[in-house]
This record gives structure tokens, sequence and C-alpha cells, in this order.
């Protein structure tokens, strides 16, 4: 069974920064491909960004260039630094794991960016 607990969500102003983490139980982590997804209000579900075992990165077109997505593989752990946050940016990001034809979700966490 596979857990995954995201933190470092909160309010913050327009073009401060956050960073989320999501810890992930469950053995075979480092061949997992990890995202975070958001989603806000009234809008479906989207991918943000997501990095591969091979630490091969992608990103919404939205969020190139301010955010950042990391692994570390000894503390199963995956990040997600986002700098100049607008609030375009506010939403509950979610964590996502996809290992061996499997997708697991985090509980999500809540950015709030201010005006």
């Amino acid at each position: 069974q596979v857990h995954l607990v995201e933190s470092g969500g909160g309010l913050v102003q327009a073009g401060g920064s956050l960073r989320l983490s999501c810890a992930a139980s469950g053995s075979r982590f480092s061949i997992s491909v990890m995202g975070w997804y958001r989603q806000a209000p009234g809008k479906e579900r989207e991918s943000v960004a997501t990095i591969t075992g091979h630490n091969t990165s992608t990103y919404a077109d939205s969020v190139k260039g301010r955010f950042t997505i990391s692994r570390d593989n000894a503390k199963n752990t995956v990040y997600l630094q986002m700098n100049s946050l607008t609030p375009e940016d506010t939403a509950v990001y979610y964590c996502n794991q996809y290992m061996l034809g499997y997708t697991y979700w985090g509980q999500g966490t809540q950015v709030t960016v201010s005006s």
C-alpha cells in the first residue's frame, strides 16, 4: 500500500514562494514517476510537473521558469519549489505516484496566493 503525504502549502502574497513536499511510503519509489497536479475551484485537475526516476522533468507551460520539481530517492520525497507565485496558482496541489501501472494520489495541500 502506498501513502502520499503532502505538506508545505499555505497562504502567500503574489510574487512569493512556497516549497511543497510529498513523502511516499512503500518501496520502489526510485523507479516511480512522481508528479504534482493542481485543481482550482470550478476547474479540472491539471498536471503541473512530473519527474521520472532518471530525473527527467516536464512542466506545464504556465509554470515553466517559475516552478522546479525535484526528488530525493533516499528520503522517498518529491518537492515542488514554486517561485513568483500569482493568484492564478491558487489551487489544491496533489502529489501523484505512477508505478508499475498503478497510480496513487495524496490528499492534497491548499496553496492560496493573494494579490
